[in-house]
This record gives C-alpha cells, structure tokens and sequence, in this order.
C-alpha cells in the first residue's frame, strides 16, 4: 500500500467518524485484561478510556479461584483485575514468583445482606446500626430469614460475605485462627442459606426470577442498589450494615507486565480522575476512591471495614471448614448419556471429568470443586433406557477414602452402548430428587444433564414439562444444569433449563473437566 493511499484513507476515516458522531481509533495501543465478570458492566467506559488514554482494554472474564490459578500458572496478561486482590496476592507470594509489580484500588463495593423492606421494618433492623451479625444468625438459625449467596470458592461476593461473617464471629482480627470462630453462630448464620450461584450475576437474575422464595440476598452493594433502581422486585431490599462491620471489595487493578508501566500509569490516572470516578459510581453504583467525588447520597455512610486474615492457610482452611462443615450439604444427582454415540474420546473425558471430582484434580480450582464432605452423590446413566442408578454419601474429601474410591470405579465403569432417551432418565432424575428432600430435607438437591446428542426414544421435551409443572412446590425448587456436548441440542438443553431454573453449561467451547468444576459452583 503506498504512503499516499495510506494518508487518504486515514483521513477518510476520520472524516466519516466525525460525521457520524462516532469514535474511530487509529493505532490504539491493547491491554489484555484478565477480569473478574462483574466487570462487564463497566464496557459502556471503553471508548471513553481509550479516547482519554490511547489504550484500548481487551477483557477475559473469569472467576476470581480460576484467574488466580491462571496468573499462577503463568498465563501471559498484561492486567489482572478482580473485585478483590488479597487473596490473589497471597497466592502469588505464595509461588515465590509474584507477578503483580503494583496494583491500585479504582472502586468499591461492600457485600452486605438485603433483605425485603417489609421483613426489616417487622424485624426493627430498617436503619438499626445496632444490629449485629449475632441478630441475623438467629434469624437465620430459626427458618425467618431464608436467602441467597454465591458459592464462597468460586465468586468474590460469596467469598467476601464468608470471611465478613467469619471475622465477626472470631474477634481475631488479621491474626484469625479456626480456633477462634464461635462455630455454633456460623452455622446458624449458614441454615438459611437456600439458594447458591457460581457467580454474582446470575444470583440476582435468579432472585428476580424467584423472589417470592426468598427474603434476603447476600450480594455487592452496588448488585442490590441495581436491583432496587431496576423497577423488577415486588419489594425493595432494605440493606444491612452490621455495627461489628463488613468486607468491602476494592477493585484493585493489577499490573502484570512491568513494561507496561507507563501504559499502566496512564490507566490509572484516568481511572481515578473525578471524571472516570464520578462515571463509575453511576454507571455501576460503586463507591468512587476519589476522595474529590461527591458520595452519592444512597450509600450509607461511616462504615466500618472488617480485618481479613493475613494467612493464606488460614483462609483455604477457612474456605474447606465452610465446605465441609458450615454450609447446608449438597446432593448432586448427575444424569449421563452413556449412549453409543459417547464411545471413544467423549466417554473417556466424561469418566476424567467425574474422576476427577473425587480429588485427582490437584489444582486450586480442583480442590475446591471436589465432592465435599456430608454430601450426596447420585449417578444416573443412561442410554435408550435407565441405568442402574448408584448414590454414595462422602465422608471425607481425601482422595484415597473409600467413598471417594467408590465415586471413582463408578465414573471409570461407564459404559457406551444403546440410543437416547434423555427425558426418561431425567423424569427419573427428579422422581429420585423428590424421595431425596424427604429424606434428608437439609440437603440442596441439584440435577446435572449432560448428554452428546438428540433425544431419540422415551419420554419428549414436551412430556418431560408436563410432568415437571406436575410436581409438589419442593421438587420444582430443584434446578438442573444442562451441558452443552457433542451434538446435543442445544434449543431443547436451554428450555430444560429454563423450566428447571438452572443454567445451561457450554462444554463445546471448552473442557467437560472444566465445565463440571464450574458447574460445583451451583452445586
């Protein structure tokens, strides 16, 4: 291309930029940003950073267990930046090989509990700065308080609102030892727990869709501002701010790449200008670290910000104690298509998936996503007919216990043979999970389908929902996430999905191991 060709057409595209009130960037420099998903809503920012900058952010959104693992393993980003940093710097110091050069705090949001406006006005917590984590614990502990939180191993706000009660109920400050937790409040605090999510998007998707079921949220802040200003609740939260304090997420960006610093400084003087800092707090409803911005007269004020523990062990030993002990079990029921069309390469990752979940998968991700103690485990495979259907119970997580053994020969035992009937194994599937919630009614019941392919003999789609909207008000709560594999159809996975409440998993894009460790966030 000549000189003169080049000149005409950058100016030609900056006149029809002009023209059209549009933007144009020539010779951006890009970022890589590995990235919390919460931090999607900030996209309406990035011409406005890349006009003010020169720097155009290319975003990879993750969970924050997962990024940590990734930044661990040496994955090539330029930026890490996640709604909270401390673990993730313990992590790295931990490898000898830390990898963040400097980080900045851009925003803030606490994560607090909302409950409904009419439940905190009966209870006299609406506006009662003396109310204590102590009060919600018994009104947990008692069956009043019945709410939703994300999964503590794998979203920042689930992790955030574990260790706010955590210090609470210790008093230890940063020096926190297990020891010292007040384990009888934990666990009242956890019995109302009724609702779990792998992320905290899809957790307020899920109240709106369900708010009659629950009456609190524990979320960021900002996600229960969002959702009062959003015009879809029946009844706005009240929000709640216990007088012992909270742990607030301070969005540090993380500079990976330290010739990258200049570009680096740049971003963050932006950033944290009163202009980008005052659009933040509206556009995303995070409080502004600027102290030079106006706070926005819906944040309470005067907060005060709960010690987190300075110790990397303390905190996975933390995190596996709430596992294993604190939250209400779980009871996975797995329904798997060992049809023909399985044999080869996808049975044999379909049994490393599962074997996997038994404490084969040493990585960080993989500890946390292992079958817990207390926990149920159902397989029901499948073909053109219900296989023999095996449920063990897991009393400990190592990976040489017998249960875990067990877990293991039966994942490694399937089988590829037969056609098709999803439908038949799923009515199955939630004929078992109803005698399940009788039998054991402090055990959250989730329904896993995975299938390669069309449904091709049994019960259809549409005998499946009718049998569904047929069921007591119990089993419907049960949610079934489907997986996206091989040749399955897609359409008839997103409705099951849909009916069911759950969410639909894409194992086509990425690893079945992968997806099944994402898809424990839920479980």
């Amino acid at each position: 291309m000549s000189i003169r060709l080049l000149a005409w057409m950058t100016a030609f595209l900056i006149w029809l930029g002009a023209i059209s009130g549009c933007s144009v960037s020539i010779g951006s420099e890009e970022m890589t940003v590995l990235a919390g998903s919460e931090l999607k809503d900030l996209q309406p920012m990035m011409d406005d950073i890349e006009d003010a900058t020169g720097i155009r952010l290319n975003f990879k959104y993750i969970g924050t267990l997962d990024g940590a693992e990734r930044l661990a393993s040496g994955e090539d980003y330029d930026l890490a930046w996640f709604s909270h940093g401390k673990y993730i710097t313990l992590i790295q110091n931990k490898t000898g090989a830390n990898r963040i050069v400097t980080q900045e705090k851009i925003m803030l949001s606490p994560v607090v509990l909302g409950v409904k406006k009419s439940v905190a006005d009966q209870w006299n917590w609406t506006g009662n700065r003396d109310l204590t984590w102590g009060d919600i614990a018994e009104k947990s502990g008692s069956g009043d308080l019945v709410y939703m939180m994300t999964d503590a191993s794998a979203s920042n706000s689930g992790f955030s609102g574990l260790f706010g009660v955590i210090s609470a109920f210790a008093d230890a400050g940063e020096a926190l030892k297990v020891a010292d937790i007040d384990e009888a409040k934990v666990k009242k605090f956890f019995t109302g727990l009724k609702g779990r999510a792998g992320s905290s998007g899809w957790l307020a998707e899920t109240y709106v869709k369900e708010q009659e079921k629950y009456n609190g949220i524990v979320n960021y802040e900002s996600v229960l501002l969002s959702l009062n200003n959003s015009g879809q609740l029946r009844e706005k939260l009240e929000l709640i701010y216990p007088k012992e304090g909270i742990v607030t997420a301070d969005y540090p960006l993380m500079l990976l790449e330290k010739e990258k610093r200049e570009q680096y400084d740049r971003l963050v003087e932006y950033l944290k200008s009163e202009k980008a800092q005052a659009k933040i707090q509206e556009l995303t409803l995070r409080r502004p670290v600027n102290r030079k911005v106006k706070l926005d007269p819906m944040f309470a004020k005067n907060l005060i910000e709960l010690p987190f523990p300075n110790r990397l062990e303390i905190i996975d030993e933390v995190l596996f104690t709430y596992l294993d002990k604190h939250r209400p079990p779980s009871h996975a029921v797995f329904v798997l298509d060992t049809s023909g069309s399985m044999s080869g390469q996808r049975i044999d990752d379909l049994r490393k998936a599962l074997s996997n979940l038994t404490g084969l998968d040493t990585s960080l991700a993989g500890q946390f996503a292992r079958f817990r103690e207390r926990e149920k485990v159902t397989f029901i495979p499948f073909s053109n007919y219900v296989k023999d259907t095996a449920t063990l119970n897991v009393r400990n997580t190592g990976v040489n216990d017998q249960s875990m053994q067990e877990l293991r020969r039966r994942a490694e035992s399937l089988q590829a043979d037969g056609g098709t009937a999803i439908f038949d194994a799923l009515i199955k599937a939630y004929q078992y999970a109803e005698k399940a919630q009788i039998e054991a009614k402090d055990h959250y019941v989730t329904i896993v389908l995975m299938t390669d392919g069309d449904n091709q003999s049994g019960a259809s789609l549409g005998d499946f929902e009718s049998f569904y909207r047929q069921l007591p008000k119990e089993a419907k709560s049960v949610r079934t996430f489907p997986i996206l594999f091989g040749a399955s159809n897609d359409e008839e996975m997103r409705s099951i999905a849909e009916l069911t409440g759950g969410r639909v998993f894409d194992a086509k894009k990425q690893s079945l191991t992968r997806v099944f460790k994402s898809i424990r966030g839920y479980q």
